[in-house]
């Protein structure tokens, strides 16, 4: 297997990127290789610092650098020899098999719609998050800031996305699948969320269980939480305050430390024709590491052709 490795995404690329990289050499098989996409010049010098040899990565020249402040569509079609741009050139044509990177979330989001594109029946494609829940699992929840304003028919797409992703990379029989409202009965929320509710609640392609309330999020009650990008993104941006003031009172366990992004590597973008993952853009090398390893995951799951099976009546 060929991954896909944007060394200058990220807040402290290279630096962070190439440590992670060397990191995840230790956790892949020899047969796998990691392949850096960035300055050839600024990666080799990074790895002689570090002792390491270059012939461990294959490395694609691509000097031009997507900031994590700039327009995705402007990025995307003012610089064709970008890291992120030439890393989803090679994953159209089959050179890599997956591709992921730490760095301009909405550049990665254009350049799969752009590259690879959706897959057919799917009309916005997501991210998510795996939220550990008390009892050492895991809870998917999506979307998380990709659609802050989705419709009710796009809610139930994410529906099947987060049951089929659960059920295939994180081997959980028959996906618990809950809306996150206000209250646990049927009227309640905004028109958005009751309008969701009617369409979920006889679905025959997840296993539906209602509403679920925030307070829930941590626990065991679903599997799978659905809502509009808005709302998960503030959610998200919550559990990470959560740890971050936890930690700094010097309140840890085993549990309290799992909320920490790192240990998680990023999301897929779910509902593309490919492998593709997005990192935090303040990862560190351990969460460069588990990027890697997560892309890893997921291509092995084969989540991309499952997605494509799942949807090929809506196409």
């Amino acid at each position: 297997m060929k991954i896909g490795l944007d060394v200058m995404g990220g807040d402290y690329a290279p630096d962070a990127t190439i440590d992670g990289a060397i990191l995840a050499l230790n956790e892949l098989p020899q047969s796998d290789r990691i392949v850096l996409f960035g300055d050839q010049d600024i990666i080799t010098g990074k790895l002689a610092e570090k002792g390491v040899k270059p012939d461990f990565f294959d490395i694609v020249h691509s000097p031009d650098v997507i900031g994590m402040a700039e327009p995705p569509i402007k990025a995307y079609t003012q610089k064709p020899k970008s890291s992120i741009v030439v890393g989803f050139d090679y994953l159209k044509n089959n050179k890599i098999d997956t591709f992921a990177s730490a760095g301009n979330s909405g550049a990665m989001i254009i350049s799969s719609i752009y590259s690879v594109k959706a897959i057919d029946g799917i009309t916005r494609p997501c991210t998510s998050v795996a939220v550990p829940n008390e009892n050492g699992g895991k809870t998917i929840l999506l979307d998380i800031g990709t659609n802050p304003d989705p419709k009710p028919d796009i809610l139930y797409q994410f529906g099947i996305l987060g049951y089929i992703y659960a059920k295939y990379v994180y081997k959980i029989d028959n996906p618990r699948v809950g809306l996150l409202n206000i209250g646990e009965e049927e009227k309640k929320g905004n028109m958005l969320m009751q309008s969701a509710y009617k369409l979920m609640k006889d679905s025959k392609d997840f296993n539906f269980i209602g509403n679920i309330e925030g307070r829930d999020i941590l626990k065991t009650k679903a599997d799978v939480i659905v809502c509009d990008g808005f709302t998960g993104n503030v959610v998200l941006k919550q559990i990470e305050a959560m740890h971050k003031l936890l930690s700094d009172r010097g309140l840890m366990d085993d549990y309290i430390e799992q909320l920490d992004f790192k240990h998680h590597g990023g999301t897929p973008i779910l509902g593309i024709n490919a492998s593709v993952v997005v990192g935090h853009g303040i990862s560190n090398d351990s969460a460069i590491k588990n990027m890697i390893l997560l892309s890893k995951n997921i291509h092995e799951s084969g989540l991309s052709t499952k997605i494509k099976d799942a949807f090929t009546k809506y196409a």
